[in-house]
């Protein structure tokens, strides 16, 4: 964050969060316990030049949130992209990977822990390595994970559309712990608002993407996520990204409304779109989208899929839930068990045999414990 930047939001949130106790910037993370303790009441901790360099290791101490079975494992930290939309480069700094041999170091951590499935995050996982004079340093890095020890799945977010590469896409054909999903913000599909928000590409050559990855990689699920109301999208450039979902028929979808996020270039003191019409728009993709979804569902009635088991479902405690290959952790739908028994971490074989718009519904007929499989 620039330095006149960090200074206008400390100012803000000293005027309008009071509560607040401090200001801690990402290179300041050891002042955390100190600023909690209340030692001091606010502190002005972001560096002055606006730089970011802390760099997230596997020395580092982590307390995990999520579920003992999957972990989520960040491989880089900050971005150099200049979408105009996003704020990101400015609070959180340049592009910088961390080493391969921290990333494998942690992993084979959480696989002691009974981890089983890993999650590579980043602001662009596709890039991994590039700063660091590696050459399709995530394909390599994704064939070294896949062997780890205890590790069942990897599944990578975040790609960008210039930086998915065919090694990448190689190695997930090649390798069996490497799921079969690539989520790849486009972020739109009108060449007009695709050229002010500085994305790369155009709606053809997302096509054109798109069909790549499904030819290199059989059975693969595809997830995006597009911005609807971002200034001066006209009702034509929102019916091109109706017209291009309805064509590609994505596995998954996710929709945002526009944010008019202060310290962006796409920042514009009055909006052309109203929130009541970014409202609609949203809405309107997300109704096609649960349509197309629902049948790429009905397409896997009768299927028997690989599921790792997350336990009682939200829904109900008289169910079991579960993800396959294709979903990915609070993003996507779930897999729903009405028959059978599982415990929550293994893996088990489901028949499907209802579908709906985002999940699946089907029967244990065996699990997998320690290498054996056992009958559901």
């Amino acid at each position: 964050m620039t330095g006149c930047l960090a200074q206008r939001y400390s100012e803000k949130i000293a005027k309008e969060l009071p509560e607040v106790d401090a200001v801690i910037g990402l290179d300041q993370l050891h002042m955390v316990v100190e600023a909690s303790e209340g030692v001091a009441r606010r502190v002005e901790s972001l560096r002055a030049d606006g730089s970011a360099a802390y760099l997230y290791d596997h020395l580092a101490p982590r307390v995990r949130t999520t579920p003992a079975h999957y972990a989520y494992l960040k491989i880089s930290e900050g971005c150099d992209y200049p979408c105009t939309f996003c704020i990101i480069p400015k609070i959180r700094g340049a592009y910088r990977s961390r080493t391969p041999e921290s990333i494998l170091a942690e992993a084979e951590t959480l696989a002691a822990q009974n981890v089983r499935e890993l999650v590579l995050i980043a602001q662009d996982t596709t890039r991994y390595g590039d700063e660091l004079g590696m050459r399709h340093g995530l394909a390599g890095l994704l064939r070294q994970l896949a062997h780890v020890d205890g590790i069942e799945w990897v599944r990578f977010l975040y790609a960008y559309p210039t930086t998915v590469d065919d090694a990448v896409l190689q190695a997930m054909a090649d390798e069996p712990a490497l799921c079969r999903y690539v989520d790849i913000p486009l972020q739109h599909a009108s060449n007009r608002v695709l050229k002010a928000m500085k994305r790369p590409g155009t709606g053809e050559s997302n096509k054109a993407l798109i069909q790549r990855i499904r030819d290199s990689v059989p059975g693969v699920a595809i997830r995006s996520s597009f911005v609807v109301g971002f200034p001066g999208e006209t009702e034509a450039d929102f019916e091109s990204l109706l017209d291009f979902c309805a064509d590609v028929r994505l596995d998954h979808v996710g929709a945002f409304t526009y944010s008019n996020e202060e310290g962006t270039e796409a920042f514009v003191p009055i909006e052309t779109v109203s929130d009541e019409e970014k409202a609609r728009r949203r809405d309107l993709l997300m109704e096609q989208q649960s349509e197309i979804s629902r049948q790429k569902n009905e397409e896997r009635v009768g299927s028997k899929l690989r599921v790792l088991v997350e336990g009682l479902s939200d829904e109900s405690d008289l169910l079991l839930q579960g993800r396959a290959e294709h979903q990915a952790p609070g993003i996507d739908g779930v897999v729903l068990i009405n028959d059978g028994e599982a415990e929550a971490g293994c893996f088990a074989t489901v028949e499907i045999s209802e579908a709906h718009p985002y999940d699946l519904v089907g029967r244990v007929l065996e699990t997998e414990l320690s290498g054996a499989t056992l009958p559901g």
